[in-house]
C-alpha cells in the first residue's frame, strides 16, 4: 500500500464517522419506536375502546407488512440509491406515526402501525451505506461491524429510554399527545438524512419483480392466514392446513420464477450460495425467539403462581425490569460484537450467539420459578441476540457482491420477520389450550404451552448454529 492509499483511507475516517453519528440518531428514533408503545398498550386499547386482545392485531399486522416490503425496499436501494430508499421508508415511517397521534379507531390504529412498519429497512439501508462508503478502505467488513454494532447498540439503549418515556408520561398527558413524541422523533430523523447522509446512486441495473413480489406476497399471505384460522378455528380446522398447504406449494412457483428472472425481487440464486444461505436461515430461525417470544415471556412474567400454579406473580414494573435487563444484555452483546469478531472471527462469532440465545432459553425449561432465574436467563439469551441483530447484515453483506448488499442485508431483516411472525402464531396456539394468552386473571395457558415456546426456541437458535458450521470460514470475514 502507498503513503497515497493510506493518506486516503485516513481521510475516510472523519467522514465515516459523521455518518455513523446521523445514522446513530435514526436507530435511536427506531428504538423508541420499537419501546415506547410497550408499556401503554393497555391504556391505547382503552383509547380506542377495544378488548386487550385486540392489540396484537396490530403487531400481527405490522409484522406481515414489514415481511414484504422489506424485499421490495431492498432491491428498490441497489437500483436507486441507498440513502434514497432510506428518506422514504423514513417518510412513510413518519406518515404512519402521525396516523397513530390522530387515529379516531381499531381500523385507523391498524392501518397506522401497519405502515409504520416500514422502519425495519432502516438499519439493512444504514448497513448498505456503510459498507459502500468504506469500499476503498481496505477494511471494509471490520468498519462495517463495528459501525454495526455501534448501531445496533444505540437502537437497544434507545428502546429503554422509549419505554421509560412512554410509562413516565401515560398519567399525565392525553393519548394523542402521548403518541405524537414518536411522530416528532421520526420527522426530526428524516431531516437529519436528508442534510446528513451522502447521495449516491444505485450500482444495480434492472427493474422491480413485480411478479415475484406477488407470488412471495401470495405465498406468505396463504400460510398466515393458515395460522390465523387454526388459532381461530383450531387445530383440527381442514381449512387453516389447506391455506398453509397451499402456501407452502406456492413457493414452487415463486423459487423456479426467480431462478430464471434476470433481476428477481428475491435471488434465490444468491440465497443458495455457500456463504449466504446459512445467514438467512440464521436470521428467520432467530427471529423466532427475538420477535415471536416476548408476549409469552411477558404473561408468563405476570402470572400469579398461587392461581395458576405457575409465574412469577410480578407486577407491571418488575416486567419493565425484566425488559430493561434483556434490552441492556443486546445492547452488550452488539457493542461487544467488534471484539468477539477479533478474537474468535466473524464466524465463530455468530456461532457462539447462537448458541448462548439456546442456552437462555433453554435454561427457562428447568429454572423458571424466581425472578432471579427469569433475569438471568434473559441477560443470557439477550447478549447472544444483540450480537446476532448486529453481525447479520454485516455478515450478509460481506458475502454478497457489491452490487446485491442492499438485497442481501434487507433480507436478514425480512427472513426475521418472517420467522417471527410464523413463530408469534404458532406460540399463541400452543398457549390458547386454554384460558387467554392476553389476560391471564381470564384464564390461563397450560404451563406445557410455555414450555414449547421456549423449548422452540432454543432448537431453533442450535439448528441456525448448525447451520453456520457449514458457512465457509472466511465467508463473514
Amino acid at each position: 500500500m502507498t503513503d497515497l492509499d493510506t493518506t486516503h483511507q485516513r481521510a475516510q475516517v472523519p467522514d465515516l464517522v459523521k455518518i455513523v453519528g446521523f445514522l446513530v440518531c435514526v436507530e435511536l428514533a427506531s428504538g423508541i419506536l420499537q419501546g415506547y408503545y410497550t408499556p401503554i398498550w393497555k391504556d391505547v386499547a382503552d383509547h380506542l375502546d377495544i378488548r386487550d386482545a385486540d392489540v396484537n392485531w396490530f403487531e400481527a399486522a405490522q409484522l406481515i407488512v414489514a415481511a414484504l416490503v422489506v424485499p421490495f425496499l431492498a432491491r428498490l436501494g441497489d437500483l436507486v440509491g441507498h440513502k434514497r430508499v432510506l428518506l422514504l421508508s423514513t417518510a412513510v415511517t413518519a406518515l404512519g406515526s402521525w396516523i397513530l397521534a390522530f387515529a379516531p379507531s381499531f381500523t385507523t390504529f391498524l392501518i397506522g402501525f401497519a405502515v409504520q412498519g416500514a422502519y425495519v429497512v432502516w438499519l439493512p439501508m444504514e448497513i448498505a451505506i456503510i459498507h459502500r462508503r468504506t469500499a476503498d478502505s481496505g477494511r471494509q467488513s471490520q468498519l462495517t461491524r463495528r459501525a454495526a454494532g455501534i448501531l445496533v447498540g444505540a437502537l437497544e439503549l434507545a428502546v429503554i429510554i422509549g419505554a421509560l418515556t412512554s410509562g413516565a408520561l401515560v398519567e399525565s398527558t392525553s393519548m394523542t399527545n402521548l403518541l405524537m413524541l414518536p411522530a416528532i422523533a421520526v420527522t426530526v430523523c428524516l431531516v437529519l438524512i436528508w442534510v446528513g447522509i451522502e447521495d449516491t446512486p444505485g450500482v444495480s441495473e434492472g427493474g422491480i419483480d413485480a411478479t415475484g413480489l406477488a407470488l412471495v406476497t401470495a405465498a406468505l399471505g396463504l400460510v398466515m392466514a393458515g395460522l390465523i384460522a387454526i388459532r381461530l378455528q383450531g387445530p383440527g380446522s381442514l381449512l387453516a392446513w389447506g391455506l398453509i398447504v397451499l402456501g407452502i406449494a406456492a413457493m414452487v412457483p415463486f423459487v423456479r420464477y426467480e431462478a430464471r428472472h434476470h433481476d428477481p425481487i428475491v435471488d434465490v440464486r444468491l440465497f443458495a450460495q455457500p456463504g449466504q444461505w446459512p445467514v438467512q436461515l440464521t436470521a428467520f430461525l432467530f427471529g423466532m425467539s427475538v420477535l415471536g417470544a416476548q408476549i409469552p415471556l411477558s404473561t408468563y412474567a405476570r402470572t400469579d403462581p398461587d392461581v395458576a400454579g405457575y409465574g412469577l406473580g410480578a407486577d407491571a414494573g418488575f416486567v419493565s425490569t425484566l425488559i430493561g435487563v434483556y434490552v441492556i444484555s443486546l445492547a452488550v452483546g452488539a457493542f461487544t460484537l467488534p471484539l468477539t469478531s477479533r478474537l474468535l472471527g466473524a464466524r465463530k462469532a455468530l456461532l457462539g450467539s447462537c448458541v448462548l440465545v439456546a442456552a437462555g432459553y433453554a435454561l427457562w425449561l428447568p429454572f423458571h420459578d424466581s425472578t432471579a432465574q427469569a433475569l438471568l436467563n434473559m441477560a443470557i439469551a439477550g447478549i447472544g441476540s444483540g450480537a446476532l441483530v448486529a453481525a447479520l447484515p454485516a455478515a450478509a453483506a460481506a458475502a454478497a457482491p457489491p452490487e446485491r448488499t442492499g438485497f442481501a442485508t434487507g433480507m436478514t431483516n425480512a427472513t426475521k420477520t418472517v420467522g417471527g411472525a410464523i413463530a408469534s402464531s404458532v406460540f399463541a396456539i400452543a398457549l390458547a389450550s386454554t384460558g387467554s394468552l392476553e389476560d391471564p386473571t381470564e384464564g390461563h395457558a397450560p404451563l406445557s404451552g410455555y414450555m414449547t415456546v421456549w423449548a422452540v426456541c432454543a432448537i431453533a437458535a442450535l439448528a441456525a448454529a448448525a447451520a453456520l458450521v457449514m458457512m465457509p470460514k472466511d465467508a463473514a470475514e
